[in-house]
């Protein structure tokens, strides 16, 4: 009867590393079930917050290339750069005294290009 327990228990341990397998490719896996489910969330987390910060960098690109071209709807373009920086601040994914800068240096830019 202990062996039979014991045989369920590893086939259930084997079945969630083979799905962990199968999603993520890793140098070592996890035995432990919370840990298994801890690093599928890092995983998801991880793309989630790549994601985020390639939006942010891009409403950052696309303000540059704005005043650069001296458009006319670079103040828009500028709230929404400030206001992706903020996001991603308030996220946690960039440090808040990098954000202030970078909205700052911004701000400067905008303003030297309407002089």
């Amino acid at each position: 009867m202990q062996s039979l327990i014991l045989f369920c228990i590893m086939t259930f341990v084997e079945y969630y590393r083979a799905v962990w397998l199968m999603s993520v490719e890793v140098n070592s896996l996890p035995i432990i079930k919370s840990a298994i489910e801890r690093a599928k969330t890092n995983v998801k987390a991880n793309e989630r917050n790549s994601a985020q910060l390639s939006s942010m960098r891009t409403a950052v690109k696309k303000f540059e290339k704005a005043v650069t071209k001296h458009d006319d709807n670079a103040a828009e373009l500028y709230k929404a750069a400030s206001s992706a920086v903020d996001r991603a601040a308030s996220k946690g994914l960039i440090k808040t005294n990098k954000a202030s800068r970078d909205k700052s240096r911004m701000a400067a830019r905008l303003a030297k290009a309407n002089a």
